[in-house]
């Protein structure tokens, strides 16, 4: 594993770098499929579903089939999806935002009123294998806001998916994946609804078509590679290494990286890693890409480089890191705390912003799936209160006919 000094920028940079890499292969086709799916519908869909996903059947898995489907789940498994569930609903509850109701000046009320979305797509990837985990992040917080409709689309859905989407409420289910399914949800078809919004992980594919789509349909937000970023000066090597290697796990175009002040510990964690690391598959070609240890002066310069990178996980070795962290999708504060904890059963949520976007927003969470509309009353005497203020401004910018809907009101009230 790389180790390199915190004075070469180059190296540094190469390692943290936030930048969302472009794929215009990837963004051209998938711009064709979605543009085939919102013109021929679901004569587009099923073809691509077909060649590309598979599919076998009719694209929706009608409700009542779902547990028989879940019954060929091993009896631990079930049980851990409804403990992780139990977590994530209740994190979930308490995101929900809450309405209220304040005078802001006599005779003039404002209201915030929280409305959930009516319809909600939750796209579940099955990439090597499915991941009910995803579902569950995604439907029970959109269930927990108040969402009428839960839609559900998954390429490969297997017994734990079937058992994850009831465990979550879901309403309905499709077998196709791809920038397909995302067109699908998004511009409807005659057999999937137009949803309101669309959430969840996915490959490039989804990632793209997610971006194309997102004038005509809300989203989450744009996913890339996963990536981890530990700070810290103590702790278990054996550990920080497994964290390194199990997100590397994900996608050979993952990033894991260490920094610390620490140089003894740099060389057991990179020792460690060696040790631990598989012989093949995506965690070695992503660690060898794009996997390194950062040595710093201090661990202020240390975090300082994490805010900067602004990371989709970041590890912190202590609880005074963690009050400096300002960029992040979700902070992990002590060695107990695993980051894969996180990915299941903490009740956090592990739909992260990647590539930079955790500057401007945090993780997937209930208040995405409401919309908060303000509500406005004012009285007569409320609106003469302000209608200098609102005409003087209305003028200063020019619009002579906003001040006048002002002034045939007060002219009519003085009469």
């Amino acid at each position: 594993m790389r180790i390199v000094q915190s004075e070469n920028r180059r190296a540094v940079a190469g390692l943290l770098s936030a930048t969302r890499i472009r794929d215009k292969a990837t963004e051209a086709r998938a711009a064709a499929i979605v543009e085939s799916v919102r013109k021929d519908g679901d004569r587009a869909l099923v073809k691509l579903a077909r060649d590309l996903d598979g599919l076998k059947g009719a694209i929706e898995v009608p409700r009542r089939d779902w547990e028989v489907k879940a019954r060929a789940l091993a009896p631990g498994v079930r049980a851990a999806i409804k403990r992780a569930a139990v977590n994530i609903r209740a994190v979930a509850k308490a995101q929900v935002p809450r309405g209220w109701r304040k005078q802001v000046a006599a005779g003039i009320n404002v209201e915030q009123r929280v409305i959930p979305l009516l319809r909600v797509g939750c796209y579940v990837p099955a990439g090597r294998y499915p991941l009910p985990s995803s579902l569950l992040m995604t439907a029970i917080p959109a269930r927990a806001a108040g969402v009428a409709e839960i839609v559900v689309t998954c390429p490969r859905p297997d017994a734990a998916v079937f058992a994850a989407a009831i465990e979550a409420g879901v309403d309905r289910l499709f077998q196709v994946g791809g920038a397909q399914a995302i067109a699908a949800l998004a511009y409807g078809t005659a057999s999937v609804p137009r949803v309101d919004k669309i959430v969840g992980p996915g490959n490039r594919w989804v990632s793209a078509a997610k971006s194309l789509v997102s004038a005509d349909c809300g989203i989450d937000f744009y996913a890339g590679p996963t990536e981890i970023l530990i700070v810290t000066s103590s702790g278990s090597a054996a550990a920080i290494a497994a964290d390194l290697i199990a997100q590397a796990e994900h996608d050979p175009d993952a990033r894991a990286v260490l920094i610390t002040s620490n140089r003894a510990l740099a060389d057991r964690v990179a020792r460690e890693v060696a040790a631990q690391m598989p012989d093949t598959g995506p965690a070695l070609q992503s660690l060898e890409r794009h996997g390194g240890i950062v040595i710093c002066r201090d661990l202020n310069e240390a975090i300082d480089l994490a805010n900067h990178a602004a990371p989709e996980h970041l590890v912190v070795g202590t609880e005074a890191l963690a009050k400096r962290v300002w960029n992040a999708g979700a902070v992990f504060v002590g060695e107990w705390t695993a980051q894969v904890a996180g990915d299941y059963a903490i009740g956090s949520n592990h739909v992260l912003p990647t590539a930079g976007a955790a500057r401007y927003r945090g993780g997937l969470n209930a208040a995405d799936f409401v919309k908060l509309v303000s509500v406005q009353r004012v009285t007569q005497a409320g609106l003469r209160s302000i209608a200098d203020t609102v005409t003087t401004l209305a003028r200063a910018e020019g619009l002579e006919a906003h001040a006048r809907s002002i002034e045939i009101r007060t002219r009519r009230a003085a009469l």
